[in-house]
């Protein structure tokens, strides 16, 4: 058996090397599986994030179309508004301008 120890010394490096080879490369393969998973978990969240973003823009544009919808619609107000007070307005000149012809006919 001594004849072995030779051959067994000059194949114990690569027997090692082999063994924790092995070990590396499992430990390697379920590092990469781990961090596929990661990776997948966080292009999930992303992905998330993306559509709460999408979903509170398309709220905002809601909030803004409204906000600019009821604006128009004060101005148009404010313009009739603007409209009336005008024609009042002329309608009481006119009727100051009927008073005071028909002051001026009785005085006469």
């Amino acid at each position: 058996m001594s004849f072995l120890a030779p051959i067994l010394e000059a194949a114990a490096p690569s027997l090692i090397a082999g063994v924790t080879g092995g070990l590396t490369s499992g430990a390697m393969t379920g590092s990469n599986s781990a961090l596929s998973g990661m990776l997948a978990e966080n292009s999930a969240f992303s992905t998330g994030l993306e559509a709460q973003e999408m979903g509170a823009q398309q709220q905002l544009d809601l909030q803004s179309t409204m906000f600019d919808e009821a604006m128009d619609q004060q101005a148009e107000n404010m313009r009739e508004i603007n409209s009336l007070r005008d024609a009042s307005m002329a309608q009481r000149k006119a009727d100051d301008g009927i008073t005071k012809k028909f002051i001026e006919s009785i005085g006469e």
